[in-house]
């Protein structure tokens, strides 16, 4: 089953085909490819006008058709209207070579991640070099009530948009760590808040953990830098010497990010 949420009451003012097409390129980017039945099915579509959308975002590149899966996918166009997402962009090539020494450094996987909603969007990673490791991609999304990340990126929310956006959610539980009480996610976040930083202990994967810490808003967009470890490999002196090294990453972005505007408006 898709995670793409089928088409809702329209606000005030939106227009049912532009609702429906955003639908359409959301349900594809959950489910990477499928069938035109697939696709009216899981979204509630009429079969009339459900080809005219397909079709329309397919003359123009937004999705492409495999002729022998009968299947649609994303398309290139898509790709390259993204790229002109000039915040993500930017903290990503300021962040990568950083993010590349401290995989260096730790010799475990290393992300880099804003926040969606309630989800952890992940932006950039530089993958351990060790066999057992932390398995991610750029792009994914996970619950940001269960990673280090998202907790981290929630602690750093005005309270009036904390509770605008825990308001009604529901904490889904992924391992028995998981916190699925708001008050004690909470109560986490405020102990994020205090200490500077946040951990994921097996509350999405068993056998991984994982810290992170906020990169200081440079007038960008609102991320935070995480590495992760396989728990056969992480004690308190591992936590200890990733949380320094973390701290040193995270001001050297930030270093980076505030002397990177004018440079960045200077590109062609």
């Amino acid at each position: 089953m898709s995670s793409a949420n089928p088409p809702h009451d329209l606000a005030l003012g939106a227009v049912k085909s532009a609702d429906r097409t955003i639908s359409i390129l959301e349900y594809l980017a959950a489910a990477k490819e499928a069938s035109f039945a697939a696709i009216v099915r899981e979204l509630g579509l009429p079969n009339s006008s459900g080809h005219q959308l397909l079709q329309t975002v397919l003359n123009r590149g937004y999705i492409e058709f495999d002729s022998r899966k009968r299947t649609f996918r994303l398309g290139y166009r898509l790709w390259e209207v993204a790229q002109a997402y000039v915040p993500a962009q930017d903290i990503v090539s300021l962040a990568q070579p950083l993010m590349d020494e401290l995989r260096e450094t730790t010799k475990e996987t290393v992300q880099l991640a804003t926040l969606d909603g309630l989800e952890t969007l992940y932006l950039a990673i530089a993958e351990s070099p060790h066999p057992m490791k932390l398995v991610s991609s750029v792009g994914a999304r996970l619950g940001a009530h269960a990673t280090a990340l998202g907790k981290v990126l929630m602690a750093a929310l005005p309270d009036d948009e904390l509770e605008r956006r825990l308001r009604d959610a529901k904490l889904t539980r992924f391992t028995n760590r998981t916190i699925t009480d708001r008050a004690k996610l909470e109560a986490e976040l405020l102990r994020i808040r205090s200490r500077g930083y946040g951990e994921d202990n097996e509350e999405y994967v068993v056998g991984c953990r994982c810290t992170a810490m906020l990169v200081p808003n440079h007038g960008g967009m609102t991320v935070a830098l995480s590495v992760s470890v396989p728990t056969a490999r992480y004690d308190r002196t591992v936590a200890r010497d990733i949380r320094e090294a973390l701290a040193a990453c995270v001001a050297a972005i930030a270093t980076r990010a505030d002397s990177a505007p004018q440079h960045l408006a200077s590109r062609g």
